[in-house]
């Protein structure tokens, strides 16, 4: 069964674009905070992978900047490509980073002590990064904009790193496992490397909403789309909701 897509009217569209903005703003805001405390308790603790953290929320801050300068104009796709590549060289900074500290650690270059303040913050980050992430993909693939669901990938990433710095927090806590963060974060670089290239290639096809009955079929007819045609091609292949020509 085929599916068509259909773009959403003109007031949805400008509905959406203040959500993704709203969306861009409530990342700014909670990074800035989770920074300057993360930061601040790696100081204490003398951790390493906390002051990684809090270095990947100001990463984070500067790729949701970069989607809010998109959206502040009239025409943001015109801006999408540039924005693009701004999200695509902050996932490959904080990869770089991550690796870098993660290899630091594993060749002796310092243990953390037992941070509480740390794994408070890792906790809250795994709770509330999801469901933000989520929010703004969701906007995003129904308005088609790679931009908004690039930046939602890379607050998702912020999510897997806050469970490894938290797996590694206790782990080191109960156990003294001090390697154990340091190993799951080369994961989380690699991903991250992973994520940069798409983003930097415009490759955020795959766009089906969660709970759509037509997830699976819209998702897969999106790939198959994006994956015949050329990069020049992609572009034009809208994310947004997808639906069966009868439901018109």
């Amino acid at each position: 069964m085929t599916a068509a897509a259909v773009s959403p009217t003109g007031g949805r569209r400008a509905v959406l674009r203040r959500r993704i903005r709203l969306f861009a703003a409530a990342t700014i805001s909670y990074n800035v905070v989770e920074a300057a405390a993360a930061l601040w308790a790696g100081g204490v603790a003398d951790s390493s992978a906390l002051i990684g953290f809090g270095l990947d929320s100001v990463i984070e801050v500067a790729s949701a900047v970069a989607l809010s300068w998109q959206f502040s104009a009239a025409d943001p796709e015109r801006r999408e490509r540039v924005t693009l590549r701004i999200i695509a060289v902050s996932f490959f900074a904080l990869a770089a980073f991550v690796a870098g500290d993660a290899l630091r650690s594993l060749t002796g270059g310092g243990e953390a002590q037992h941070s509480p303040a740390g794994i408070v913050i890792a906790a809250l980050s795994l709770l509330i990064m999801p469901v933000l992430s989520w929010l703004q993909r969701r906007a995003g693939r129904e308005l088609g904009s790679r931009t908004a669901v690039a930046d939602s990938k890379q607050t998702l990433l912020c999510t897997y790193l806050s469970a490894v710095l938290l797996a590694g927090l206790v782990l080191n806590s109960t156990l003294g496992w001090w390697w154990a963060d340091a190993g799951a974060a080369l994961v989380i670089a690699a991903i991250a490397v992973r994520e940069g290239i798409s983003a930097w290639k415009g490759d955020t096809c795959c766009a089906a909403l969660p709970g759509d009955p037509e997830a699976a079929e819209a998702d897969d007819a999106c790939c198959a789309e994006c994956g015949a045609a050329g990069p020049e091609s992609r572009e034009a292949v809208p994310l947004n909701l997808m639906r069966r020509p009868d439901e018109d």
